[in-house]
C-alpha cells in the first residue's frame, strides 16, 4: 500500500477528477451497470482540458475513452476488495482529515489575525503587570472575588500609589518581589516589570491588552489562562527585530558597597573615553570585559530579540541607528555596559514576513479564535442547548482519585440524562463521564469543579466538530467530489502498481520476450567512439597529445602522464551520443586528435577513435525503455480484458447531442 505523499502526488497529477455535481442526470455511459451522467463527465472533461480542446469533438470522444478505461479499473479494484483493506481506509481517512480541516477555519478571521499581528510586529512594548491567579473554568464566586481584587489594585494605582509597590504586595507573579538566590543573595523583585516584548511573545489576551493600552496608562483587567492582569505600558519603540551587537561588561561585585559602585563607574567612564579617543573597541573589550565568553569575539553576542535582554540594554539599542554606533555607559542590574551595534533587522514588509507570521499564528492559541467562530456557527445552525440539570448532577461523581489519574465511573451511577443537545443528537452524562475518564489531565493546582467545567467545554466543542464533520459530504458537493477523487485515485494507483508497474519490473521473462519481439524499436543513434582527456596541469598537454598522435592507447597515455603517483590526467572513453558532451558535439566526427579546448578552466582535447553507426541496444542497455514499453503493452491487454468482463454501453444519442452543441 502506498504512503500518503506518494498517493497524493499521483492523485493530483492524474487527469481523472471525479465530481458528482449533477444537474443533467441524462446517462452518457453505463459501465458495469453504473450510470455516468452528462454533468459528471463534462465537469471532468472541462476541468482537465484546455479551452481550445473544449470545442474539439475528437478530443471529447478520446477523453471519453480514457474516462471509461479509468472507471473500469476502479470497478476492478472494488471487485478485488482493494477498498476494504485497512491500510487503504487509514490512508483515505488521513486525506479526509486534511481536506476537512479548512471547513473548520474561518479564513476571514485568520486574515484579520495575520494583519493584526503584522501591525503589532511594527512596535516593541515595555510593560509591567499585576496578576491575580484564577483558573479559566473557576466557579463564579471565585472568579468574582479575583476580579474584585484586581480592580481594587488598579484603583489604588489610579489614586496615586506606585505600580511597583502595589505589584509587590498584591501580584501572584513571584518575580515581582525580592527573593533569595541559590548563592544566598537577595534578588531584587522586578515590581511587575516584564521588559520589552513584541507580538507572539505573550499570550494573546495579554498581548492585546498591552497593545491597546496607551503609553503611561493602566489597562482594565485582562483575562488569560493564568488569571486577571492589569498592565501598565511604560514604553513604545519602533520594532528592533533581530539584533546583532557587542558589549563591554563590567560586573557589579556581590554585596557591592557604595564605594565599589563609584569605582566601577569611574572605570567604565575611563574606558569609554579611551574608545572615544580612537582606541579599538574590540581590543579594550578583550582586555577588560568581565563577560569572558563574548570578550574573545570583541564582545559580540549571539543575535537576540527584545525579549531576550534587560530593558535598559534594549532602550539603549533603540536609540542607536547605524552599524558601528557605540552607546554611552549604561547601568543594568548586572553591572555597567558599553554597547556596539552591528545591525538590527527592524520591520520587513508584510509579504516578507507573511510565511513567518503565518507559522507562528498556527501554533499560537489565537488561532483558536478562528475555530471558535466556526464552532459557534455550528452551534447556532443546529440549535445547541446545554441541559443544566443533567450537567450539575455530574459534579458529585468526582473525587480526589482524579489527581492521580485513577478516577473511574462509579458502577452504580445512572448517567442517562442529557448534558447538551445538537440538532437531533442528544449527548448524555455517560458520554461526558467517559470523555473525562479517558483524559484525566488535571493539575494539582486545579479545583475539581473547575476542571469539570473546562472538560465540558472541550467535550462539547469536539462533539460539535464531529457532528458537522459527519455532514460535510451532504452539505458541500465539492467536498464529496474531491473525496471520491482521492478514493478512486488511491484505488487506481494501488491496482495499477500491483497489476502493471511493479509486476512489469519483476517479470524478467516477460521483458525478454517483449525485447525479442520489439528489439528493432530500441536502437542507438549514430555515436562517436572517443576519449576525452582532461588535465589538471597544462604542462603535460603537449606530451599527451604527441603520444595520442603516435597511436598509443588510453592506458599507455595515462601511465606515461600520471607517473610517480601524479593525478594530472583523467580520460573518459566511451561511445557518445549527440547531447552527451558539448565538446563532442562541437567537433567533426572524424578519426584523429582534436585541438585543445578549455572547459571549466582546465585544458581538454579529444581522441576520436571512430564513428559508430546506428545499432540495436542490448537488453541491459535498453531495460528502462523495454520496461516502459512492456508496461504499456500489459495495460492495453488489461483494458481488453476489463472491457470483456464489464459491459460498457455508450448512449450514442446523448453523446451526439453533446457533440452537436460543440
Amino acid at each position: 500500500m502506498s504512503n500518503l505523499r506518494k498517493t497524493l502526488s499521483f492523485v493530483i497529477s492524474t487527469f481523472f477528477t471525479i465530481t458528482l455535481i449533477a444537474q443533467n442526470n441524462s446517462s452518457l455511459v453505463t459501465i458495469a451497470g453504473e450510470d455516468v451522467s452528462v454533468d459528471e463527465f463534462m465537469y471532468v472533461y472541462k476541468k482537465n482540458n484546455s479551452q481550445e480542446n473544449l470545442t474539439d469533438t475528437k478530443s471529447l470522444q478520446e477523453y471519453l475513452d480514457l474516462y471509461i478505461n479509468f472507471k473500469l479499473k476502479v470497478k476492478e479494484a472494488e471487485k478485488l476488495g482493494y477498498d476494504t483493506v485497512s491500510e487503504f481506509k487509514k490512508e483515505l481517512a488521513g486525506y479526509r482529515e486534511q481536506l476537512a480541516e479548512p471547513y473548520f477555519v474561518n479564513e476571514k478571521i485568520t486574515d484579520e489575525l495575520l494583519n493584526e499581528a503584522y501591525e503589532r510586529y511594527k512596535e516593541d512594548i515595555r510593560g509591567s503587570h499585576i496578576l491575580v491567579k484564577i483558573g479559566l473554568s473557576a466557579m463564579p464566586a471565585d472568579t468574582l472575588a479575583a476580579f474584585k481584587k484586581i480592580l481594587d489594585a488598579r484603583q489604588r494605582i489610579l489614586n496615586g500609589e506606585s505600580f511597583g509597590s502595589v505589584a509587590k504586595e498584591v501580584s501572584d507573579d513571584p518575580s515581582t518581589r525580592d527573593r533569595p538566590s541559590q548563592k544566598g543573595r537577595t534578588m531584587p523583585g522586578n515590581g511587575g516589570d516584564l521588559g520589552y516584548f513584541t507580538v507572539f511573545d505573550m499570550v494573546y489576551p495579554f498581548e492585546t491588552g498591552a497593545y491597546t493600552t496607551e503609553l503611561g496608562k493602566v489597562s482594565m483587567p485582562v483575562r488569560t489562562d493564568f488569571g486577571y492582569h492589569i498592565i501598565k505600558v511604560t514604553d513604545r519603540i519602533p520594532a528592533q527585530g533581530s539584533i546583532e551587537a557587542a558589549h563591554l561588561f563590567l560586573q557589579m561585585p556581590e554585596n557591592a558597597t557604595g564605594q565599589d559602585s563609584i569605582n566601577l563607574q569611574l572605570k567604565i567612564d575611563s574606558l569609554y573615553r579611551r574608545i572615544q579617543d580612537g582606541e579599538s573597541y574590540e581590543d579594550i573589550v578583550k582586555n577588560y570585559s568581565d563577560d569572558k565568553g563574548s570578550a574573545v569575539r570583541g564582545g559580540l553576542l549571539p543575535k537576540f530579540n527584545v525579549n531576550r535582554m534587560v530593558p535598559e540594554f534594549i532602550r539603549a539599542i533603540s536609540l542607536m541607528s547605524d552599524s558601528g554606533d557605540i552607546s554611552k555607559p549604561l547601568l543594568t542590574s548586572y553591572g555597567w555596559h558599553i554597547i556596539k551595534l552591528y545591525s538590527k533587522s527592524g520591520v520587513k514588509s508584510l509579504e516578507e514576513e507573511r510565511e513567518n507570521l503565518t507559522k507562528k499564528l498556527k501554533k499560537d492559541k489565537r488561532a483558536q479564535k478562528s475555530r471558535d467562530v466556526v464552532i459557534n456557527d455550528i452551534r447556532k445552525e443546529y440549535g445547541y442547548h446545554v441541559s443544566e440539570d443533567g450537567l450539575k448532577d455530574i459534579y458529585p461523581l468526582f473525587d480526589s482519585t482524579i489527581y492521580s489519574q485513577k478516577w473511574v465511573i462509579p458502577a452504580n451511577a445512572e448517567l442517562n440524562k442529557e448534558v447538551f443537545k445538537l440538532g437531533k443528537q442528544s449527548y448524555t452524562q455517560k458520554q461526558f463521564a467517559e470523555f473525562i475518564a479517558g483524559d484525566q489531565n488535571i493539575t494539582k493546582e486545579e479545583n475539581i469543579n473547575e476542571f469539570i467545567n473546562k472538560k465540558f467545554g472541550e467535550f462539547s466543542e469536539e462533539e460539535c466538530k464531529k457532528y458537522e464533520d459527519s455532514r460535510l459530504e451532504n452539505k458541500y458537493p465539492e467536498f464529496k467530489a474531491i473525496m471520491k477523487e482521492y478514493r478512486d485515485g488511491i484505488l487506481l494507483f494501488e491496482l495499477t502498481n500491483d497489476k502493471i508497474w511493479t509486476f512489469a519490473t519483476k517479470d524478467t521473462t516477460g521483458l525478454k520476450n517483449y525485447y525479442s519481439l520489439h528489439g528493432s524499436e530500441f536502437m542507438w543513434e549514430s555515436r562517436l567512439d572517443a576519449s576525452v582527456l582532461t588535465f589538471n596541469d597544462s604542462a603535460f598537454v603537449q606530451t599527451a597529445m604527441e603520444l595520442a598522435k603516435k597511436g598509443m592507447s588510453d592506458d599507455e597515455i595515462l601511465s606515461a602522464i600520471n607517473k610517480d603517483s601524479l593525478n594530472v590526467l583523467k580520460i573518459d572513453h566511451r561511445k557518445f551520443q549527440k547531447g552527451d558532451n558539448a565538446l563532442i558535439d562541437s567537433i567533426k566526427w572524424k578519426k584523429g586528435v582534436s585541438e585543445i579546448f578549455t572547459e571549466k578552466g582546465k585544458p581538454v582535447f579529444i581522441i576520436v577513435h571512430g564513428k559508430v553507426e546506428p545499432e540495436p541496444k542490448s537488453f541491459t542497455e535498453a531495460r528502462g525503455l523495454i520496461t516502459a514499453g512492456y508496461q504499456d503493452y500489459l495495460e492495453k491487454e488489461w483494458i481488453k480484458d476489463l472491457k470483456a468482463r464489464y459491459p460498457v454501453v455508450i448512449h450514442q444519442d446523448v453523446l451526439d447531442s453533446i457533440t452537436a452543441q460543440k
